[in-house]
């Protein structure tokens, strides 16, 4: 059980947290034996046995209980950096080449072998958290060698990176890059290192020169090798999570580098991306799936990562001073189909993932993975740690 114990009459965030979700996925949810996470439970908590476990969902774990530490809200942490420890033993150059794994096996031994920047975004991330919790130079020596592993194993024409090395594509993606923001941002905050805000501002330019349209201002997901679309205006895909995901990274990159010339002109990108999701992606206060950067929504399904990322957002805006009385309306509504819909008490701090354009769950099983959204959006919604 945690240290510390929501009191009577704290948020329904800190109580959720401390009492539910993350004594579940710290003791259901981590396998003692391995020292690793589970990837999935069923919704009676009982883990679902995978042939593969990723890095990515072993990172995220990682990070959420070592910032759920710091944060003062629950204390699993020597189970994160035990598990850190294993998954750098299983994971980094464990074919003798550079880079992580993507997976591995139930014998321990890798069962992909592909480098992928999603997942070397997250081991990052989680070395950030790791490293800010515990203070361990070792975390760092890793951190930096793997950001230099990055920009070798994945370096590509035309700025950023390639998604995965064997290419499964030609496409480039948006993702990557935006999580790989995401941990570049963390190991400055961490560390002060302009090495890595020097990396997470040329990801920033990126954003502004490539994945967001001239014409429509949204942040598109697919394009072609030379980070062109893919297709016409109007047939593009975009994901309203992600556009306030963005809004939100823009905005944590401003307040850290507010001396970047350019930071008029991301806040103005920051608030037109929320906006916009706003006005296109959210129906019946729920963030839906998908739609076209013309504005049309196609994907009327919900999953809870990205009413989570609206959740972060508005929380920030509040707490900047920048939330307007629609604003706190959606905030209040969205909280409240979160826990009536999303993270139903009979699941005891689990969790539907997805449902179907009826309302309906879409799926029978509950992702570890979801966790890290989940966190980021309550951390929001607590008051700062009494050491902050």
């Amino acid at each position: 059980m945690s240290e510390h114990t929501a009191q009577p009459g704290t948020p329904p965030w800190a109580a959720w947290l401390a009492h539910q979700a993350l004594p579940l996925w710290s003791s259901a949810g981590y396998d003692p034996t391995r020292h690793l996470y589970h990837e999935r439970l069923a919704f009676d908590a009982t883990p679902l046995p995978l042939p593969h476990l990723r890095l990515m969902v072993q990172a995220r774990q990682i990070a959420t209980f070592c910032q759920a530490r710091l944060d003062g809200v629950f204390n699993a942490a020597d189970n994160a950096l035990h598990a850190l420890a294993t998954v750098q033993a299983r994971y980094w150059q464990a074919d003798g080449q550079p880079g992580w794994v993507f997976a591995i096996g139930p014998d321990g031994r890798p069962s992909s072998t592909v480098r992928d920047l999603y997942a070397h975004a997250f081991i990052l991330f989680a070395y950030a958290w790791a490293y800010r919790l515990s203070g361990e130079p070792a975390l760092l020596a890793v951190a930096q060698k793997t950001a230099l592993e990055v920009e070798g194993i994945f370096h590509a024409p035309h700025g950023g990176f390639a998604d995965a090395v064997p290419a499964p594509d030609a496409t480039r993606r948006q993702n990557p890059h935006m999580h790989l923001l995401e941990a570049y941002l963390a190991l400055f905050e961490a560390t002060a290192d302009q090495f890595y805000l020097d990396r997470a501002q040329s990801l920033v330019a990126l954003a502004r020169e490539r994945f967001i349209s001239p014409r429509s201002g949204l942040l598109l997901e697919f394009f072609g090798p030379n980070w062109t679309p893919c297709h016409a205006y109007g047939q593009n895909p975009v994901e309203p999570g992600h556009l306030f995901e963005w809004a939100w990274l823009l905005g944590t990159y401003t307040r850290l580098n507010p001396t970047d010339k350019a930071v008029t002109a991301l806040r103005h990108v920051a608030e037109h991306l929320y906006q916009s999701g706003r006005r296109h992606g959210v129906t019946h206060q729920l963030v839906r799936d998908g739609m076209m950067d013309d504005g049309t929504l196609t994907q009327t399904g919900t999953r809870i990562w990205p009413q989570t990322e609206l959740l972060r957002l508005l929380a920030c805006r509040q707490a900047e001073g920048g939330s307007t009385a629609e604003d706190s309306r959606l905030q209040t509504d969205l909280t409240r189909l979160f826990f009536a819909d999303f993270a139903p008490a009979h699941l005891r701090g689990g969790w539907i993932d997805r449902m179907g354009p009826d309302g309906t769950p879409a799926v029978d099983h509950m992702p570890a993975s979801s966790l890290y959204h989940i966190y980021g959006a309550a951390k929001a919604h607590l008051p700062p740690p009494e050491h902050a």
